[in-house]
């Protein structure tokens, strides 16, 4: 493919640069639960339409909107006061040869369903209300989809636009997802069950000096008074820097609720485990990118990959594809230690023939030795884009 690039990284590597910032928002973060509301809406709809229409059919929900309520957490359990509501919008086909598609209740029933398994302290029937507002898309965009959809031919592009994916992980990088991750696992949670879903987790690398700032909810009915809720921060703020230095050689400094003031017992509990119950509200598309982190120092799209339909939205599947593109060359070839990956689509154009895939690798040998294997390598990615919509439906991909 003559569109395809292939050139050197010519600055220095970001873990060795004075500074970098990485940033993860956690399982209970009002934009992750946008963000996961809306994917696992986009996933049902998937398959319902494969069920009922023998293929996926048109929708984008990755618009949604988290409006948080009002609670009064106390120390041994407060309550509710007013619910959070849920916004879930965007556009789905909604009747088939005069058949009527549930698309809104499969919606609520969806939300609910991922309410329960991943923020147990939330109570779907009292603590949140679900809203869908889902409407047909336009007759243009329909009939482009249906263009291939229908006949079995490969997907044209939806959109124009780009994705960008990177790889490896640095430490500062790897300890910002492995801390949330470990922190939100349902193993960790039986043994430590004040811990809430809302966990932030910003690193900032000063030099040899990575800081982690953790902003935790805690679950108000777990804790007694102010002093058991400081022995129990100790114990957390312990685990997570014995997980994290497992992770570097640098020094790692844990922070958790640093705007805690004790003496006046104001400290960060709550109700439900999410500050969406009151201090905050929530977006898709605000969170994390494709593989689970927000990193400004890192190449990074602005697009809402969440609830886009699986098939043909570049804004997804560019951003996944070009992640999995530079994982899969710097696996492959010990020399290239790191590979960054740019695609970008035109609208009506088969997703597999972008207008660009530029990839940048940091090496010391000698590029042309490269280019035909790496060439190869992105030929075989960008052919199997039309399959990729089944690694959404499996949940592949750190959408969230």
């Amino acid at each position: 493919m003559a569109n395809i690039s292939i050139g050197s990284l010519d600055f220095p590597k970001v873990s060795e640069q004075p500074v970098e910032i990485v940033e993860r928002k956690g399982t209970g973060h009002p934009d992750t639960i946008c963000d996961a509301l809306a994917e696992e809406l986009s996933i049902a709809l998937s398959e319902m339409y494969r069920k009922e229409c023998g293929a996926i059919m048109h929708h984008n929900v990755d618009k949604a909107l988290l409006i948080g309520g009002i609670a009064d957490p106390k120390f041994g359990g407060g309550e509710m006061i007013s619910p959070i509501e849920v916004y879930l919008t965007g556009r789905a086909i909604n009747e088939l040869n005069g058949k009527r598609l549930p698309v809104e209740e499969l919606a609520i029933e969806t939300a609910h369903k991922w309410l329960k398994e991943n923020i147990p302290n939330l109570d779907v029937s009292k603590h949140i209300i679900i809203i869908p507002k889902l409407k047909p898309g336009s007759k243009d965009l329909v009939e482009l989809f249906e263009r291939f959809q229908l006949k079995g031919e490969i997907p044209l592009a939806n959109d124009t636009s780009f994705g960008t994916g990177y790889a490896p992980f640095d430490d500062t990088e790897t300890i910002v997802y492995e801390l949330e991750r470990a922190l939100n696992n349902k193993e960790f949670k039986k043994e430590h069950p004040y811990v809430g879903e809302d966990i932030k987790v910003m690193g900032v690398r000063n030099y040899d000096n990575i800081r982690i700032t953790i902003a935790m909810a805690f679950v108000d009915k777990y804790v007694k008074d102010v002093k058991d809720y400081l022995e129990k921060k100790e114990i957390v703020q312990k685990y997570a820097h014995d997980l994290a230095q497992k992770l570097t050689t640098r020094k790692v400094d844990i922070f958790i609720n640093t705007a805690d003031d004790p003496q006046n017992e104001s400290v960060y509990i709550t109700v439900t485990g999410t500050s969406a119950e009151a201090g905050d509200d929530g977006q898709v598309g605000r969170g994390n990118r494709v593989n689970g982190l927000i990193t400004p120092y890192r190449p990074m799209s602005l697009e809402a990959a969440a609830g886009k339909n699986p098939v043909s939205h570049i804004g997804k599947i560019y951003n996944t594809a070009a992640m999995d593109m530079a994982e899969r060359i710097v696996a492959e070839f010990e020399e290239v230690e790191e590979t960054y990956v740019y695609l970008v689509s035109q609208i009506g154009k088969p997703i597999t023939e972008p207008q660009v895939c530029d990839i940048k690798l940091r090496t010391n040998k000698d590029i042309k030795s490269l280019e035909e294997a790496v060439r190869k390598i992105a030929e075989e990615e960008l052919e199997k884009l039309p399959e990729t919509w089944k690694k959404f439906l499996q949940r592949h991909f750190r959408l969230y």
